[in-house]
């Protein structure tokens, strides 16, 4: 899968949330006060287009891009590359070191017991 970095991933987010967008509007949504200046996410979106991970067209009276890569696909991607990198693919070291280092809720570890009851009865 294509390498997206966290700025890049800040526009992709955008077009995930809705796309098309045209420029002006993608740095309407990622830059402003706390965020990046025009250039900066037109810089961005020129990055992210020779990734191929965005598309850009004519759409009537403006240019718009759309995500070539589904958010889906691109968490699946890095949430296995954080895997693999932190705790050699294995699922179960990640979760205890999440309940060693914070508080789960209960409502955390009733999501994950409802999560191990359907992975189990779909195994079955």
């Amino acid at each position: 899968m294509t390498q997206i970095s966290d700025a890049e991933s800040r526009i992709m987010e955008a077009l995930w949330r809705k796309a098309p967008l045209t420029a002006e509007q993608i740095i309407a949504k990622v830059a402003g006060p706390n965020g990046w200046a025009p250039g900066t996410v037109k810089t961005l979106i020129t990055r992210l287009l020779r990734k191929k991970a965005i598309a850009g067209a004519r759409e009537g009276d403006a240019y718009c891009y759309r995500p070539l890569i589904a958010r889906s696909a691109y968490v699946h991607a890095e949430s296995k590359g954080l895997l693999d990198r932190l705790f050699k693919g294995e699922v179960a070291p990640l979760v205890a070191h999440f309940a060693d280092n914070q508080e789960l809720t209960a409502s955390d570890i009733r999501q994950l017991k409802q999560l191990i009851a359907k992975i189990e009865e779909d195994g079955k």
